[in-house]
């Protein structure tokens, strides 16, 4: 049985990127929801790999952590205000569509 990937959202998405993927039966979780406001850059990349979620951003820092080896679930980036919500949602969908959770790990797929 193949495996699906989950995707943990930093604190600077929108709530409603979050929302859009739940309505596609996306399992997803937010800064908030895993008690990670204020937490570092590295404590997010530590918190998914260690629950298997993939990190969506537009924080240009988790690319530096990936540059660095810091092992991770896998990073989805891509720039702030260059991509509409829905143009976002489409990405991950397709990212979960082709890729298997163990194909995204140490991986950045750019949106």
């Amino acid at each position: 049985m193949a495996q699906t990937i989950h995707f943990h959202l930093d604190e600077h998405c929108p709530t409603a990127l979050a929302e859009g993927l739940r309505r596609r039966g996306i399992n997803v979780t937010t800064t908030p929801e895993a008690g990670l406001q204020a937490a570092s850059d590295e404590e997010h990349v530590a918190y998914a790999l260690r629950e298997g979620r993939m990190i969506f951003t537009h924080d240009e820092v988790f690319l530096a952590i990936h540059a660095a080896g810091t092992p991770h679930a896998g990073i989805a980036y891509c720039h702030q205000v260059t991509r509409s919500i829905g143009e976002i949602i489409r990405g991950l969908v397709l990212i979960l569509v082709i890729y298997e959770p163990a194909e995204m790990h140490n991986h950045v797929e750019w949106l």
